[in-house]
Formats: structure tokens, sequence, C-alpha cells
């Protein structure tokens, strides 16, 4: 066997020190790429040359676009869900909307918006806001069913419970009156 001319390489055997090295250049580029999120995929076709007409009083608000009542710093606002219904009874149907800041980690808390329209104008707008993403909750279940807004949503017992962890459990339920929402809790808030 022929030794070989070039000496053996020191840094050819890992010891210990370089696995630490390795790992922590690793959660380095792990960390910072959790900084640097690709914003929203959103599909849309491009408008050709026919004209647009506004839409049909009839169609729903469109909670796309729309500027919801609170502040995301650099993150957008999402929809995380809508639905829609006729609930003042007017004959025109609103749209409601949960919306949360699009941030990159966490769970951030959930806005709950009534967006409608008037006869005149086709631009949507926040004509009422049911839950104000200041009070820290999360909507679960959501509907709009016979005129009523449902929601399950979670929230917290007190100020020392983690945001990751949400221990109470509430059901409510919202009813146009008079001129404005009226919040009832058909079963009660329970602890999860």
């Amino acid at each position: 066997m022929q030794p070989s001319a070039v000496p053996e390489l020191a840094h050819t055997h890992a010891r210990p020190i370089h696995w630490v090295a390795t790992a922590t250049a690793l959660a380095g580029v792990v960390a910072l790429s959790s900084l640097f999120q690709p914003g929203s995929a959103t599909a849309a076709q491009s408008p050709g040359p026919q004209t647009r007409s506004a839409p049909a009083h009839g169609a729903p608000p469109d909670p796309a676009g729309v500027e919801f009542p609170f502040d995301c710093g650099p993150v957008q606002q999402v929809v995380k869900k809508q639905a829609s219904g006729d609930l003042d009874g007017d004959g025109r149907p609103e749209t409601v909307a949960v919306v949360h800041c699009d941030a990159p980690m966490g769970t951030p808390p959930d806005g709950v918006y009534v967006l409608t329209r008037s006869a005149d104008d086709a631009t949507p707008r926040v004509v009422a806001t049911l839950v104000d993403p200041g009070d820290r909750t999360n909507v679960d279940d959501f509907s709009v069913d016979a005129g009523d807004v449902n929601a399950t949503l979670l929230g917290y017992s007190s100020a020392d419970v983690p945001s990751c962890c949400p221990d109470v459990r509430e059901s409510v339920k919202w009813r146009w009156d008079n001129g404005s929402f009226t919040r009832s809790t058909p079963s009660g808030a329970r602890s999860v």
C-alpha cells in the first residue's frame, strides 16, 4: 500500500464542537427564515378590455380589499371566515367577516365585523364590530342562520393565561334588534 502524498486533513474528523457549530448555524438560518415569509397567494383573473358593472344589490358585500378598523403593523389583515345573509331585514344581504392579522407565528386574536353597502354605492363598508381583536378571543365555529350570527369564542379567564392556550369556550349569538346588534349567550361560558 502506498502512503498518501497529501497529509491527513484535520477537519475530516468530526469533533463535538463541529456539531455544536453546525447546529447553531442551522438554528440561526431557521430563525431568520421565519422572519421572511412570502406574501399570501391570490388568484385573480385580470380584467380584460370589457367594462365591469357594479355588483347587483342582491350580491353580498365582498370583504376583499376592505380596511377593517384595527392595526396589524407590517403584516396584512386576513379574512379567516365569512358568511352572508340578510341580518337587518332590508332585503339586501350583509357579510359577516372573521378577520385577524397574518402573523408569521402564534395565534393572533380575531375580530368579527358586519359589512354592508348602501343602495346607491357598491363599495362595502364596516357597519358593526361584533368582536374586537383587543378582547383577545379567537372564533372557532361560525355561521349566519336566519338573521342570527352564531359563533363559538375561545378566550382567557385571566391575563395570566398564555396566548397559546385559551381556557374559556363561549357560544354566542347576535341578532339585529332596534337598530343595533344584540348579543346573547345561548349556552353560557364554559372552561375548556
